[in-house]
């Protein structure tokens, strides 16, 4: 299909340069000259990025852009200016801009911006559609595992997932359920040591009313509630050993006894169970029984710590960087050179959960347009720690006054007025020398 965008600007003459742009590059093209038409477009028709300009007669381009954030597909919005200032800039990348360009612009760096913001967009959108596509990475260990997935996926086995906390255990059992014949049935997640031991055995074998006090219903349980399709018990390692018993004869005879009842139910869930241990010294220690230990362990599938795909970072930072501006409202791009060098090099004994707090740390912390390494939490940046609180606020006040000459054409008299300082104050803190 061909790429589709909607121009959005009350000038017909960029209207023309922009359509005649694009349909000569084989897109599909729709312009509108006000920002209540844009809004109806968006409503009834699909497109793959707009572009509009922020002044226009009655609704304004920000509200189109807010507009395009509210739909299901989320297209990305370039905002067009002729009036460039910090504060416009800021409040049009605090509304979810993908970009933000002034004019008058160069036509051919527009359509580069704009076919870059496409292909990501449709890079991201086929990774959400491949249900392997959150196990993201290229190095010879994640592929290794995304066949795994695969072929877990083709039986109906039992799968053991064993690697560091964070690394994507979960992820894994969710694949392998929505790629196997299973996928249309439920998957029912567990964390096995967050359930008190005396509530357990109810929750995952059910119990029947009046089986205890406070058994005002009867609850079938979650491995009857998982019946055809998957039933996820994480960190395992975490059962009493009364339950492991009891989990086991359930395995065997493919049926649970809810507590309270004299019938068994019969459930054909399959079973996907994770744990950071070291399964063999938990057996070996007595604290994992042998037997449930080779019943679960079918396929047994390890997930490899993030500091063993070091290369796979710059992959993960922009996914994830995608999944938490769709949370935040954010419109991050990406990473710093210094800031994905400092990424990359830092351990991750959290793995990628870690890396993934990092990232919205830093987003929280002031990241605008890109992370910055000034913007990383101090355990990950290298530099943190050595820089004291006063230097690390004076590069950050003359990064400030850069940023406001910039925008101004190196204006000196404007910069100061923009960033509320006297002419005095602009030049301190442009100087190098200065405590």
């Amino acid at each position: 299909m061909k790429p589709s965008i909607l121009v959005v600007d009350d000038e017909s003459t960029l209207q023309e340069t922009l359509r005649w742009t694009f349909e000569h590059n084989g897109w599909r093209v729709v312009v509108s000259g006000t920002g209540e038409e844009a809004i109806r477009c968006l409503k009834t028709d699909r497109f793959d990025i707009v572009v509009t300009d922020i002044r226009l007669p009655g609704i304004d381009g920000i509200e189109v852009l807010r507009c395009a954030r509210s739909l299901v597909a989320r297209p990305p919005v370039v905002l067009i200016t002729a009036y460039g200032t910090v504060e416009t800039a800021v409040a049009a990348l605090r509304h979810g801009a993908a970009d933000y360009i002034l004019k008058p612009f160069d036509l051919d760096d527009l359509k580069a911006r704009v076919e870059r913001l496409v292909d990501d967009t449709t890079a991201t959108r086929r990774r959400w559609a491949d249900p392997l596509g959150e196990i993201v990475g290229q190095t010879p260990g994640i592929q290794a595992l995304r066949q795994q997935v695969q072929k877990a996926a083709m039986t109906s086995s039992n799968v053991l997932i064993t690697g560091e906390t964070g690394a994507g255990k979960d992820l894994v059992a969710r694949s392998i359920h929505a790629v196997s014949v299973r996928h249309a049935h439920r998957f029912v997640a567990v964390n096995c040591g967050a359930v008190p031991d005396t509530l357990f055995e109810s929750q995952l074998f059910g119990h029947a009313r009046g089986a205890f006090t406070g058994a005002v219903q009867a609850n079938p349980g979650l491995m009857v509630a998982a019946d055809k399709g998957t039933l996820f018990l994480d960190e395992v390692g975490e059962l009493p050993l009364l339950l492991q018993v009891k989990l086991l004869r359930a395995l065997e005879a493919k049926e649970v006894w809810p507590v309270g009842q004299t019938r068994a139910v019969p459930t054909d869930c399959r079973i996907i169970a994770s744990t950071n241990r070291d399964v063999e010294a938990e057996v070996a220690a007595g604290r994992l029984r042998a037997d449930l230990f080779y019943r679960l362990k079918v396929v047994h599938i390890t997930v490899p710590p993030l500091r063993e795909r070091r290369a796979d970072i710059p992959l993960l930072a922009k996914h994830l960087l995608y999944q938490i501006n769709g949370r935040l409202g954010t419109c991050v791009a990406g990473v710093e050179p210094d800031a994905m060098h400092a990424l990359m090099n830092h351990d991750w004994k959290g793995n990628v959960r870690e890396l993934q707090h990092a990232l919205e740390s830093a987003i929280v912390n002031g990241a605008d347009e890109r992370i910055t390494l000034e913007a990383l939490p101090r355990d990950v940046n290298p530099m943190a720690a050595q820089i004291p609180l006063k230097e690390a606020t004076r590069q950050f006040e003359r990064a400030r006054v850069l940023e406001a000459l910039a925008q101004t054409g190196f204006d000196k008299r404007e910069a100061a007025r923009l960033l509320g300082l006297s002419m005095a104050s602009l030049y301190r803190k442009l100087d190098d020398r200065s405590e």
